[in-house]
């Protein structure tokens, strides 16, 4: 049966499971009224989300670290808007000071102030306050028509992720991006993984990258695809709307820049059974709850986000280069940069 594997996990009943998952009104009602984060912390990435991933008959939970805190978000905002702390700060009448600790990972701000700074900003007010009350809902991931591996690396204080699709029971599969290093790959590695056929890249950042040329001599890869713009020494450029056809898996390139002057999303579907959910490999054109970072160009960055959501089905998988799995419907309806 298709299932979605990230690692090691404890199994519960279905119905458990579904009692586990916070009630999205209740969140709506909670995130209404100023709360308080009781606690200062420091830059960790400590923040975790329950994943809920169906395998048949069985609910399977996964702590999965969500890569941006609030402090990542409104930073983020702030330079895509082109504005300055104190100007904010001014505008939304909020001490310096707490708007100051609030990007250092220390933020006690309601969600009366982050709804203010969510309207200057031009956030998602919702999904802005349910981040910052560490209760970012995310969907049940399920549905897939082949098997997704998850391979998550540590790398600085946060986690990469790499993704391995398989047809159902098969030993062979193809790989997006490839982490740090061949040696971080390989700690990750599914065991019921023996050979790849394709490798393919959503854009060249050392931590996504990193050991690309090492993985294709290591697997005898004979394709590895990067986005049009690339020129690594081991790979071939691919621009928007190419497909590759592999088994009965059509892989969709979409140009994306914005985070990256090259960058390339990828959207996995099948010919049958017609209607079947698809997977987006991200990159970082977004995360759960949040985004990459817009190095290249804000404006580019926004338009693709937009323009490649609106691309894909509510109900198709969005796997990111960072942080969990969410769905495309989820991430319009939450994501702070989608309001």
């Amino acid at each position: 049966m298709p299932t979605v594997q990230t690692g090691t996990e404890h199994k519960m009943a279905l119905e458990e499971g579904a009692r586990g998952l916070e009630d999205i009104e209740n969140l709506l009602l909670r995130i209404t009224h100023d709360f308080k984060v009781s606690f200062a912390r420091k830059k960790t990435k400590s923040i975790y989300v329950s994943l809920y991933l169906l395998f048949g008959n069985w609910m399977t939970a996964t702590t999965v670290p969500i890569e941006d805190e609030v402090g990542d978000v409104l930073e983020k905002a702030m330079r895509q808007e082109g504005r300055f702390v104190d100007e904010i700060a001014q505008a939304v009448d909020i001490p310096l000071s707490r708007l100051r600790d609030a990007l250092d990972y220390r933020s006690e701000l309601t969600c009366a102030e982050l709804g203010r700074l969510a309207r200057v900003l031009q956030l998602n007010e919702v999904g802005l306050c349910a981040l910052g009350e560490n209760s970012y809902p995310l969907p049940i991931c399920s549905g897939l028509p082949f098997v997704l591996h998850a391979l998550r690396m540590r790398h600085g204080v946060g986690v990469v992720n790499a993704y391995v699709i398989s047809a159902v029971g098969a030993e062979r599969g193809i790989l997006f991006d490839t982490g740090p290093n061949l040696a971080a790959l390989l700690e990750n590695w599914p065991p019921t993984i023996k050979g790849i056929d394709s490798v393919f890249l959503t854009h060249i950042e050392g931590e996504h990258t990193g050991g690309l040329c090492d993985v294709v001599d290591y697997f005898g890869i004979k394709s590895a695809f990067v986005p049009h713009g690339c020129h690594p020494p081991c790979g071939e450029a691919i621009g928007d709307a190419v497909e590759i056809k592999w088994a009965n898996i059509k892989v969709q390139a979409f140009s994306t820049p914005g985070h990256a002057s090259a960058h390339n999303c990828y959207r996995i579907s099948v010919a049958n059974p017609t209607g079947a959910t698809a997977l987006l490999i991200a990159g970082d054109l977004i995360f759960a709850g949040s985004v990459g970072g817009s190095y290249f160009s804000s404006q580019l960055h926004r338009k693709n986000l937009r323009r490649i959501l609106n691309l894909c089905a509510a109900d198709t998988i969005l796997a990111p280069g960072h942080g969990p799995l969410t769905s495309v419907g989820n991430e319009l309806r939450y994501n702070p940069f989608l309001p």
